[in-house]
């Protein structure tokens, strides 16, 4: 599942999900020591100082943060909680709101008045305007357009499940927002129901509210992408 919906994950991102090929939405549940074990692997403290380059304007910052080199967070932009890792190159835009654990990757962008809460964006994800990302992974080049919503909480606050591969699969989580392939790409006023999976170059449409396992016209779901 891991190598259908992020085939392209760079050797340090590989960290994250170590053990976890048939299973990534479970980086979600220990994203804290994964985050604190990449830190490890990549030889860096999580103690707030930025690496060369980096620009750090935000008016809160939590204790454990690393800010890798030419990353910016503008001001107004609040991360509390923790770790956080921003990965080379990724910006958090005025106003933005973190709450971590969150791995936001190198050159992924968290935008004006966006959220995220427990969620890793790989490289070049972008939820740049008025997101709510709670829960979830999103993928490399996925873009959400403004004002999509990730929900992670079922009305019913029962552990969530979702569709693979012809299957219902219990999450063993209480919340858990999407899973967000490749290229995936959301209309603005989107909501994605809890549960829900995107596989590569999956579009969903402007105001449209889904769920399950979608796919690009044509490739069935649930399958290799």
């Amino acid at each position: 599942m891991l190598d259908s919906l992020f085939p392209s994950r760079s050797d340090a991102e590989a960290v994250l999900f170590d053990g976890l090929t048939a299973e990534p939405w479970r980086v979600l549940a220990d994203l804290e020591a994964r985050l604190r074990h990449w830190l490890e692997q990549a030889g860096v403290e999580a103690d707030g100082s930025l690496a060369a380059g980096a620009d750090f304007a935000g008016v809160a910052r939590c204790s454990a943060l690393h800010v890798g080199e030419g990353a910016v967070v503008e001001p107004t932009a609040v991360l509390v909680g923790g770790p956080i890792v921003l990965a080379a190159g990724a910006v958090v835009r005025a106003g933005a709101y973190i709450r971590g654990p969150a791995y936001i990757g190198a050159g992924a962008v968290v935008g004006h008045a966006s959220e995220v809460k427990n969620s890793v964006l790989l490289a070049k994800a972008r939820a740049p305007h008025f997101n709510f990302v709670g829960d979830s992974v999103l993928g490399h080049d996925c873009n959400l357009g403004a004002g999509t919503k990730v929900s992670n909480l079922r009305f019913d606050g029962r552990v969530v499940r979702f569709q693979w591969e012809g299957r219902s699969v219990d999450s063993g989580l209480r919340k858990f927002g999407a899973l967000v392939g490749e290229r995936a790409q959301t209309g603005c006023n989107a909501v994605l129901n809890p549960g829900t999976v995107l596989l590569p170059g999956t579009l969903v449409p402007p105001a449209a509210a889904v769920k399950g396992t979608l796919a690009p016209r044509g490739r069935p779901t649930g399958g290799p992408a």
